[in-house]
């Protein structure tokens, strides 16, 4: 990743936030210091928020579904549904 160079021969997708992130990394004080670019940098490459986002929307998606689905089998008063 440091080369700048991706797989297919052009720049890495990440390697803007790698320079951000080694630059603060050489001027700062503490190393705590550059954590939000450490943490740009990772997501670049992991994706970790990201999945962690999409895996919450799916689950309240299959929720809402399932709170759906439950809610059409009763009549609004906790008693389940007779057809006659």
């Amino acid at each position: 990743m440091a080369s700048g160079w991706g797989i297919t021969g052009n720049k890495g997708r990440c390697y803007d936030f790698w320079v951000d992130f080694s630059e603060c990394m050489s001027t700062c004080r503490e190393p705590k210091d550059c954590g939000f670019l450490r943490e740009d940098y990772l997501e670049c490459l992991h994706h970790n928020k990201e999945f962690q986002r999409r895996n919450r929307i799916y689950k309240e998606e299959q929720r809402q579904l399932r709170a759906a689905a439950h809610k059409g089998k009763d009549d609004g008063d906790g008693h389940a549904k007779h057809h006659a």
